[in-house]
């Protein structure tokens, strides 16, 4: 880029703009709100963390750490670093570096940015936002469900439409070594037709070829040897369990045993919600369990289970739904002219604030009817107008900007007023 050029943001890395921010914090506000009607207490992981975290929790046969990871070393120190491109594995290492698991199991969230380095499209950018839910300590297929039952919720709390549920289980260790030496087998077979990517996972990582979104490869992968033939009694028993719960809430699923998620972590329960209206970017919340990520990071076994939703692909939903920014939250535009009045002003928003009310204070000048227009665009209930007049009598003009008739009020009155107003609607 010449010196010269004006400066933007890099490419895939996207300004999140006022107005578009009241949406997002409004989502935010909803879904802090359902977590802890769940019990989930918030999680904060730095946005850094050391390579090897990722390799050894992820995989280094997987897209994510072979090709799409923020990777650099420490100039000071020689540290290989990275920018966290999912949120597990941090919250584990967070867990087991500070032994949250030490007394009871634990109930976690987090929200922030994540990285990636692809081709952005529609849904899919390099620096990206997800909401994490993390239940670790818990061995049983009620917590599965639980989760996924959650998840139905908020989407009936947001009002979402066309959210369907795909579920699968990936059995345990042995299970998924025996299929995994009949699945290489099997595409061996077919080598001459397999695609780039397939031939590279063939024998590093053959079950996520079942995940393969090339067309061409969907007949010889719907014809692949099947997970669902290896389980074990118990993992058997533990999905039948998860459908039976999700059947009493009444929950809709539909099983696809090709469902096998991108990361190497996750055992028995897998899932995902998929809606047809983002395009290929169809996965808006997914997730399942991981028994085996904390001994894999050098922690004792424990269970855990947990699932990240992405909050630019939700919030596109809400937005092809028609929902609108919600209106910044005001009570009061503070207008005001003249020397005394300009003097007053601030004092008069501060004892307004002091009593709990939210208050914008006109600043820049100009004359009471380019102010009133600005008030009038503010969405507050009332505005307060001062002119030295008002001032000198410590009666403010009182007006209702959502109709009524102007009032005068003294000072110390404001605050009671404006509230009249404000439960008036």
């Amino acid at each position: 880029m010449s010196s010269n050029s004006p400066l933007q943001a890099v490419r895939g890395m996207n300004d999140i703009l006022p107005e578009e921010a009241r949406l997002w914090l409004w989502f935010e506000d909803t879904v802090r709100d359902w977590l802890e009607g769940y019990g989930y207490r918030n999680i904060r992981m730095p946005l850094l963390e050391h390579t090897a975290l990722f390799k050894r929790a992820i995989g280094e046969v997987t897209d994510i750490v072979e090709k799409e990871m923020y990777s650099f070393e420490d100039s000071l120190n020689g540290d290989q670093l990275t920018l966290r491109p999912e949120g597990t594995a941090s919250c584990v290492r967070a867990a087991l570096q500070h032994s949250l698991l030490y007394n009871a199991p634990q109930r976690l969230y987090y929200s922030g940015a994540m990285f990636r380095h692809e081709r952005p499209q529609k849904g899919r950018y390099r620096q990206f936002h997800q909401i994490g839910v993390e239940a670790l300590g818990f061995a049983g297929p009620d917590i599965d469900a639980e989760q996924i039952v959650m998840c139905a919720r908020l989407w009936r709390k947001l009002g979402l439409r066309d959210i369907t549920l795909q579920l699968n289980t990936l059995g345990d260790i042995a299970a998924r070594q025996r299929h995994r030496a009949k699945l290489i087998a099997y595409f061996e077979q077919y080598s001459s037709v397999l695609d780039e990517d397939a031939t590279r996972r063939l024998y590093t990582n053959p079950l996520r070829i079942l995940d393969s979104k090339n067309p061409a490869m969907q007949e010889l992968i719907m014809a692949a040897p099947n997970l669902m033939e290896e389980l074990e009694e118990d993992a058997l028993k533990h999905f039948e369990t998860v459908q039976k719960i999700l059947q009493r809430h009444e929950v809709a699923f539909e099983i696809n045993p090709r469902l096998v998620r991108g990361l190497d972590y996750y055992n028995r329960t897998v899932f995902e919600w998929i809606t047809t209206r983002l395009g290929a970017q169809g996965t808006v919340c997914a997730g399942g369990r991981f028994d085996g990520l904390i001994e894999q990071i050098s922690g004792k076994s424990a269970p855990a289970t947990g699932f990240a939703m992405g909050i630019e692909r939700l919030l596109a939903l809400l937005q092809e739904d028609g929902m609108n920014t919600p209106p910044a939250p005001l009570d009061v535009y503070v207008v005001h002219q003249g020397e005394m009045a300009d003097g007053m002003a601030s004092l008069v928003a501060e004892r307004l604030r002091d009593s709990g009310l939210r208050v914008l204070l006109h600043c820049n000048g100009g004359s009471f009817k380019s102010q009133m227009k600005k008030a009038d665009a503010s969405n507050a209930c009332a505005a307060v107008i001062l002119g030295d007049n008002e001032v000198s009598t410590e009666l403010a003009t009182l007006k209702p900007l959502r109709g009524g008739e102007q009032m005068q009020v003294a000072f110390d009155d404001l605050p009671a007023k404006i509230n009249e107003l404000i439960k008036q609607g």
